[in-house]
């Protein structure tokens, strides 16, 4: 299972722990009640997730609500793919230089640059009398999802304590699909007035606006305070985090995470990045998550759900509803509850599972969609033929209704998981790799739509999503395969810097890890097999019993 590239450099995948009681004493820590005030800031910063959801999905009621206002002219489908898509391409921007100031500068101080720019984007498209204006807004506001995609889940996750920290990270992606619901219903409340389009891209700069004010309120994470050399602080923090911990419990889990932090700088002293890159591709223990990782999130963006989110009002005008943009709205409330069906269910069923379920459930959702277009009487320019919504149109309303519910339920959120179970030395590497494969298929899948709908009329684009998902399908089945994945183990805090850098605790991705600095055996964790660890390991990693065939 190992060959001699997993061997290069020597790569390290455990953080040293030197006090063993120390790691006791920060496994009791968890046991303790958490402070209200991590609630609180968990659901702060979680506006960054409503204002990525928001400015999304706005754009669904803008583009059949535009008129004429820009240039004095209906834009084209090209034109309306552009301004949907420089969004996305926005969004790649802004994620990576996201994360290279929030390694230099902390994780606030991104935040507060999202604020910026999603204010800033939202009056530039509200003032928009030109179709370039309104595509410089709508990049500049691409630069805020970006940032608050990357940046807010990596704050949570350094902050919240292991045993609530996917539950808290779970707010961030439950506000990003209310933003989107919002964003619908205010399009559905707009649509009719006069220049109404101009108010929904304007309301987004309030939830930034009011971020900014309470940001001031939530502390740095201990992790970035310590790597900063502000110890007293990040005590302050972790204080608030486990107010009921004692001293000792407190000083233990500083030591742990202080040591994370020395060891990787003692990894990565005086290598350039060209060191991280290759350990990154060419270590199999690092290779195998982050293509894991990516696979899923390619499969989640390439099968067109987010053509959905942008393109929701054109479809449904385009079957015959007389009111698209409240139509959409049950788009966006079936995505908002199945995404907190999803956070309920996803750690008794199991991701893999779930993956492989609601896959196929999309890929049948869009053959019946496509098959239901056949008979709806659509001309080459995008132009319904009909008088009325007829009985296809209303079987697409619910196809869609059933995709956006397996999507949300599935692939919404397992996508960005995998990269956490990287070494912390290359970790950003890979969560940036992982990055720009969602917003470049993103961005692909944005800016040909409209197109596909015309070239290969919408029975042939809907049928060629399904292709895709059916391929996705049979991809899922073989990656998995090929690496084994486990399912259900839970990984020992301070592992590969999970607990401290905001990692999960289902290390359901990852089929092996290579355990070095004097671990004595190798171990493999793969589904359905025992796990056998040495007496050494046993002391550092915590494995969850495995189910027996």
């Amino acid at each position: 299972m190992f060959n001699e590239k997993d061997k290069l450099d020597n790569p390290v995948h455990l953080e040293t722990i030197s006090n063993e009681s120390a790691l006791d004493d920060n496994d009791s820590i968890e046991s303790t009640p958490t402070g209200r005030v991590t609630w609180l800031i968990s659901m702060t910063v979680s506006l960054g997730g409503f204002l990525f959801g928001y400015d999304t999905g706005v754009i669904s009621a803008v583009l059949v609500s535009l008129g004429t206002d820009l240039d004095g002219r209906v834009l084209s489908s090209n034109e309306q793919e552009l301004i949907t898509s420089l969004t996305s391409g926005g969004a790649l921007v802004g994620a990576v230089l996201a994360g290279l100031i929030a390694d230099r500068y902390g994780r606030k101080p991104p935040m507060y640059l999202a604020c910026a720019v999603f204010t800033a984007g939202s009056v530039i498209q509200a003032a928009a009398f030109g179709l370039a204006q309104m595509s410089a807004g709508r990049f500049i506001v691409g630069l805020g999802v970006g940032s608050a995609a990357m940046i807010i889940p990596f704050y949570i996750g350094q902050l919240a304590p292991a045993k609530y920290r996917e539950r808290m990270i779970a707010f961030d992606n439950m506000s990003v699909t209310l933003g989107q619901l919002v964003s619908y219903a205010f399009g559905a409340g707009f649509t009719e007035v006069n220049h109404g389009w101009r108010y929904m891209v304007g309301l987004g700069a309030i939830p930034a606006l009011i971020l900014a004010a309470l940001l001031h309120l939530c502390p740095e994470s201990p992790r970035q305070l310590l790597a900063h050399g502000h110890g007293e602080n990040a005590a302050s923090v972790l204080r608030q985090t486990y107010p009921n911990a004692t001293e000792q419990q407190l000083s233990a889990k500083i030591n742990l995470i202080q040591n994370s932090i020395n060891e990787m700088r003692a990894a990565t002293a005086g290598r350039g990045m060209g060191w991280v890159f290759k350990q990154l591709f060419c270590v199999g223990t690092n290779r195998r998550p982050l293509i894991c990782a990516c696979v899923v999130m390619a499969i989640s963006q390439l099968g067109g759900f987010n053509t959905l989110m942008y393109y929701s009002s054109t479809l449904f005008a385009l079957v015959g509803f007389n009111k698209p943009v409240a139509v959409s709205i049950v788009v966006g409330g079936t995505n908002f509850i199945f995404t907190l069906f999803n956070m309920l269910i996803i750690d008794r069923v199991g991701r893999r599972r779930i993956l492989l379920w609601t896959v196929s459930g999309m890929a049948i959702s869009l053959v019946v969609a496509a098959v239901a277009f056949h008979f709806i009487p659509i001309s080459s320019d995008l132009v319904l033929q009909a008088s009325s919504v007829s009985w296809a149109g209303i079987l697409v309303l619910v196809t869609i209704i059933f995709y956006v519910a397996f999507f949300a339920s599935g692939c919404a959120t397992i996508g960005w998981v995998g990269t956490e179970l990287l070494p912390l030395q290359v970790r950003a590497l890979g969560t940036m790799v992982n990055t720009v494969t969602c917003w470049g298929c993103n961005i692909i899948i944005a800016s040909t739509f409209l197109s596909m709908m015309k070239s290969m009329n919408p029975s042939g684009a809907f049928g060629f999503y399904a292709g895709q998902e059916h391929a996705s399908g049979i991809g899922v089945s073989g990656v998995f395969g090929r690496f084994r994945c486990s399912e259900g183990e839970t990984v020992a805090d301070g592992v590969d810097g999970a607990e401290e850098d905001g990692g999960p605790e289902g290390a359901w991705l990852v089929g092996w890890w290579t355990l070095k600095r004097g671990m004595e055996d190798r171990l493999e964790c793969v589904c359905g097999e025992e796990v056998q660890v040495s007496e050494t390991i046993n002391k550092t990693l915590r494995v969850m019993p495995k189910k027996t065939a």
